[in-house]
């Protein structure tokens, strides 16, 4: 079991429990009322499939932002932020950013991809079977769930541990406690309720991020940013691999390596993710280009001034008797467990701010988990139950093995978490390990959806090859440069990065060797077989890829607003079911696209901007931006104090994108709810 540091609490015990339980049932209480309220004045029942899954497809661009940013604002971003601070200094944070923002951004690109080539898919994992068959969707099952099982247990586990080093809780109790409330609300309200649930989230996390990170900055202790600066100049640090040893060069050696690792960890953690998927199949088609952009800007937001300033306030505190380690030193161990946050927290803000922490911890984990567990519980109802052992399985049948699924992946990945925590594993060794397994993938999916050329063979057999090499080259690099295999090796650097380079890149070759081998084509009119899933109870609900005819299907906001109107998408056309005509036996000539001409070239037209946004995040964040600065130079002051102002600036700044402007975004359909409920109350107090 990893060494959680001095048996110091941050906070009491009953604080600890009270934060966890509490919150999870507070939680579980507001899905269950705001349910209720969908279901009743907005037509949106979470009993139904499309409407669990995908949430009808009806999600605005506001709310895709906020969920988007919420599902990305893991607890790594803000904890493992400050502990790369800590480790490299000034430079860390920002290449941090950098690795969150273009994965976002690439996920536009694909959300409107698949929107023109698969309308009504529900998983990723769908369009995968669709085109390569059973085993190739056994492959990428799999692959998906190695994904989401080291992608959720990483944040249970450094939750998990965080939530002990603060309150002095059990680890098993806490391990238990973070996913428990999360179970509840995601199983009652589906994919709508995390949205939903996102957005609470987001917007107390945002506040505790900006309260944290000013509060630090104009502590006494450290005197602002004139302050800050000085006493990181005088203390004189020595980095090795940084220029002249200083925590304020953005020339370091570490901190690079470390953004190059973490642009593969994200990479995976999104393409691989079924519930980023399942978010752009859940936006209207105006709302996922604009909504997964706006969350790429805001995003950046997290790392880079809370990790700037909690990392090397750290470094000039550490030795201070405020800092709860006093007189012990800071260790390595406490600081790879993520304690380099809570304990600047606690030793200038004190038990209030440490019980805020402890806040803060609840949301960016549980927002995390509610995603995971649709994302599996999906995969288990659709993409296992559904396709394999029940295939006429009713609409409420599947949504039944999705409640079970949530509850099943709940228990899972807390024991998966607890095996980690007793196995010595911390978030370090996690996030240095899991690319290797989760990248090789990538690139036979992204093949999938936009290259015609790869074969069935090729998709299936260059990720089992790639996760070979992968391994082969981590474990052969951490024996070669260091002598021996163990957690400590295996978390270095070097293996990890060489092990992820070798995940990543060569299924492109082995997909590209095996695909001109016996080459053949791929039509992509193939993936309009796949339909919406019919709500027998409800005859006429369901609806099919057809031929030749053709209907509207109004968005929900267009009782409000209607169609065409103030910038929405075009009116989709939808074709009706055919009786006795299943898509699966309709010629490829005759299948009809359901969106119209129109929606289909407005479609075309996001997918460039969704592209042009992505080589323009990529050549600032990586090029423009950062490479300038990689040189033989030490920040100095006035450049500090930019530097730091224009990132708390960006914090602002994401407040505006992912709390503010949903609400304005959903003000028709909040205001329908109040008037809903305004009504009901009214006729109840008449009878």
């Amino acid at each position: 079991m990893v060494d959680i540091g001095h048996g110091i609490s941050l906070v009491n015990q009953g604080t600890g429990y009270g934060i966890i339980v509490g919150l999870g049932f507070l939680f579980a209480i507001l899905i269950l009322a705001a349910v209720k309220v969908q279901k009743t004045f907005l037509m949106e029942d979470s009993g139904k499939t499309e409407m669990f899954m995908t949430a009808n497809r009806t999600v605005g661009t506001g709310l895709t932002c906020s969920a988007v940013f919420s599902s990305w604002m893991w607890i790594n971003e803000t904890v493992f932020s400050c502990v790369m601070c800590y480790n490299y200094g000034i430079a860390a944070p920002m290449w941090y950013g950098t690795a969150l923002s273009f994965q976002v951004a690439t996920m536009a690109m694909l959300g409107v991809l698949s929107k023109l080539r698969v309308p009504h898919a529900h998983t990723s994992l769908e369009i995968v079977r669709r085109r390569y068959g059973n085993v190739g969707h056994v492959v990428f099952t799999c692959l998906n769930l190695i994904n989401n099982i080291f992608g959720c247990s990483s944040m249970i586990l450094a939750g998990s541990q965080l939530v002990v080093g603060i309150s002095g809780m059990h680890i098993v109790a806490a391990t238990i406690l973070l996913p428990f409330g999360v179970v509840l609300y995601t199983a009652v309200g589906g994919l709508k309720a995390t949205f939903l649930t996102d957005f609470l989230h987001t917007t107390i996390a945002l506040i505790l991020i900006i309260y944290f990170t000013l509060a630090v900055l104009t502590n006494e202790h450290i005197g602002g940013l004139s302050g800050l600066y000085d006493k990181v100049q005088a203390a004189n640090f020595n980095i090795p691999g940084n220029y002249a040893g200083s925590l304020l060069s953005f020339k370091s050696k570490g901190a690079i390596m470390f953004g190059l690792v973490q642009k593969f960890v994200n990479i995976a953690l999104v393409i691989m993710d079924t519930a980023f998927w399942q978010k752009s199949f859940a936006s209207e088609v105006h709302s996922v280009v604009p909504g997964y952009n706006l969350a790429a800007i805001a995003i950046f937001s997290v790392p880079w001034a809370l990790g700037s300033i909690l990392g090397l306030s750290a470094r000039v505190i550490e030795t201070l008797p405020i800092f709860p380690t006093y007189p012990g030193p800071f260790t390595s161990a406490e600081v790879g467990a993520g304690f380099v946050m809570p304990y600047v927290i606690k030793a200038l803000l004190g038990t209030g701010g440490a019980a805020g922490m402890l806040l803060l911890l609840f949301m960016a984990v549980t927002s995390t988990v509610s995603s995971s567990m649709i994302a599996v519980s999906s995969i288990i109802s659709f993409d296992m139950y559904r396709t394999y052992i029940n295939p006429k399985a009713t609409d409420k049948k599947v949504v039944s093995v999705s409640h079970l699924g949530v509850a099943f992946h709940g228990v899972f990945i807390t024991g998966f978490a607890l095996m980690l925590n007793y196995g010595g594993a911390n978030m370090t060794w996690v996030n240095y390990f899991s690319p290797i397994l989760t990248c090789p993938g990538i690139f036979p999916l992204l093949f999938t959806l936009m290259w015609s050329g790869q074969t069935k063979a090729a998709a299936i057999i260059s990720p089992i090859l790639g996760l070979i090499t992968g391994i082969g080259i981590w474990i052969g690099t951490a024996q070669a440069i260091y002598g021996s295999i163990s957690i400590e090796t295996t978390q270095m650097q070097a293996p990890s990065l060489y092990g992820s380079c070798g995940s990543l890149f060569s299924p492109i070759l082995y997909s590209l060797i095996i695909s001109y081998i016996k080459p053949s084509t791929f039509d992509f009119r193939e993936f309009l077989r796949i339909d919406l899933i019919e709500d027998t109870s409800n005859p006429g609900t369901g609806v099919t890829s057809t031929p030749n005819t053709s209907v509207p299907a109004l968005n929900s906001s267009d009782d409000e607003k209607g169609s065409n109107e103030k910038g929405t998408s075009p009116t989709i056309l939808a074709s009706p079911p055919s009786p006795g005509i299943p898509s699966s036996q309709i010629p490829l000539d005759e299948l009809r696209h359901p969106f119209d001409d129109e929606t289909l070239a407005y479609l075309r037209r996001w997918y460039k901007i969704a592209w042009a946004f992505l080589i323009f995040v990529i050549l600032i964040t990586f090029v423009v931006w950062p490479m300038p600065l990689y040189r033989d130079w030490i920040f100095t002051k006035p450049f500090f104090k930019s530097w730091i102002v224009v990132a708390i600036i960006w914090q602002f700044l994401a407040v505006i994108l992912v709390v503010i402007y949903p609400i304005y975004d959903g003000r028709h359909a909040i205001s329908q709810s109040v008037r809903g409920m305004q009504a009901a109350a009214k006729a109840r107090w008449v009878r």
